[in-house]
């Protein structure tokens, strides 16, 4: 359904994507729309809801537990303004993701230490200019099934603090019940992915390090996402 919905649009995003940073906002939207429509298509719906409305007119560091390729959909439906997604550069070879992930996207190699360092750097910048980052603080998908949550990297930790960015945790609770990982083991099913955004942790206000800010947002995800 992906493929099939991407080269419908295929036009589209190659004529934005010439000047992505101009088009930005409209990438955005049309990924968004590209995403739910392949769901939907394949029989995918999801339901989400807050433990208080979201101003989407300030920008956040989106952190969601990662269990299933439907995760990325899951914060397309969540996210209401202009965000980016900082992800492993192996996305950069699927023809879909690399797309977005050489235009709107942040790539990253995460045993580079050059790469980690230009991939926050530049989220700095999308920061500072008033978009959100959308990342998965595990890293990846784990290979035990049923998941469990995994540690978390601390780099995000350090940009929301250094920067007095608010985290908006997103707990994705079940998408990996219909499509875990890349589907490929377990198969996929049509069904709904019920999605849970909490309260946003305000780091201006807390005056936490990098490393107290980590043990918080981990804990409340220990708390809410129970299998």
């Amino acid at each position: 359904m992906v493929i099939i919905f991407f080269i419908l649009v295929w036009p589209f995003l190659y004529f934005l994507g010439k000047n992505s940073s101009k088009n930005f906002s409209a990438l955005v939207r049309l990924r968004r729309m590209l995403a739910l429509l392949s769901s939907g298509a394949a029989g995918i719906s999801y339901k989400v809801k807050t433990d208080e409305p979201v101003d989407w007119s300030r920008n956040y560091i989106i952190c969601a537990n990662h269990t299933s390729n439907l995760d990325i959909t899951a914060l397309m439906k969540v996210c209401k303004s202009d965000f980016s997604f900082m992800g492993k550069d192996e996305l950069l070879h699927n023809p879909v993701t690399g797309f977005f992930f050489r235009t709107i996207d942040i790539p990253v190699n995460r045993s580079s230490k050059i790469s980690a360092y230009k991939a926050f750097k530049r989220a700095e910048v999308y920061l500072n200019e008033g978009k959100s980052i959308a990342i998965f603080p595990e890293g990846g998908i784990s290979d035990e099934y049923p998941p469990k949550l995994q540690t978390f990297k601390n780099g995000v930790f350090k940009l929301a603090v250094d920067l007095n960015i608010p985290i908006l945790p997103v707990v994705i609770e079940d998408a990996w019940k219909i499509h875990w990982d890349d589907g490929a083991k377990y198969d996929t099913k049509p069904g709904r992915v019920n999605v849970h955004v909490l309260k946003p942790v305000e780091v201006s206000e807390l005056n936490l390090t990098a490393d107290e800010l980590h043990d918080l947002v981990y804990k409340l995800y220990k708390v809410n996402w129970i299998i």
